[in-house]
């Protein structure tokens, strides 16, 4: 996922899942996440933006989204399933490791660090965290200063949510690729398998 807008739907559909689960009598404590996207991003409007704007702008995302997770656990609505045995949907942070050169290594999981959140960081920036990273100031829980941020891209001609769209389409088909590869590679080694004996 790639916006705050498309984790609401994925969370909304989890918590609906749970509720079906509670009805039905049935154990609701299952185990999800939502992996939100970031570093993708910074790659897809490097050049477009102003130099100010540089890596700011999945981070940004991020912050929303975090506003809006906290939000729904804390909301009626999940507080009765969670008295159920609901378990909240875990935030996933994907897409951590710095692509820019010239951007801190360890930009991303600075940022990034939040209470109930997982980051699935590349080795490359886990090793350099553990080198030379620190944890500054947690995620803000009202969004920091994300909505001025957001604008500003606006204001740059940057269409946020059209770029969101646009990346969950292109992030959709890589993995639709990524797992009909994967199935071919199956299909070739059970058939050599087959063949061998």
């Amino acid at each position: 996922m790639f916006s705050r807008e498309q984790y609401i739907a994925a969370a909304e559909a989890y918590l609906r899942g749970v509720e079906r689960r509670i009805e039905a009598g049935l154990n609701p404590a299952v185990a999800s996440v939502a992996s939100v996207f970031i570093s993708r991003w910074d790659v897809a409007i490097s050049g477009k933006a102003p130099v100010e704007l540089s890596n700011r702008l999945g981070i940004a995302i991020a912050q929303r989204t975090y506003k809006a997770y906290l939000e729904l656990v804390a909301s009626r609505r999940f507080q009765r399933a969670a008295n159920a045995g609901a378990r909240a949907q875990r935030l996933l942070w994907a897409s951590t490791g710095t692509k820019d050169p010239k951007a801190p290594d360890t930009l991303y999981v600075k940022a990034l660090a939040a209470p109930f959140t997982i980051n699935t960081m590349p080795e490359n920036t886990l090793k350099a965290f553990a080198d030379h990273g620190d944890v500054g100031e947690l995620l803000a829980a009202d969004g920091g200063d994300c909505e001025k941020v957001l604008a500003s891209f606006t204001k740059a001609g940057i269409a946020v949510d059209g770029l969101a769209a646009q990346l969950q389409n292109e992030g959709a088909a890589s993995f639709v690729k990524s797992w009909n590869d994967l199935m071919t590679c199956v299909e070739s080694k059970s058939a050599a398998m087959r063949k061998a004996s």
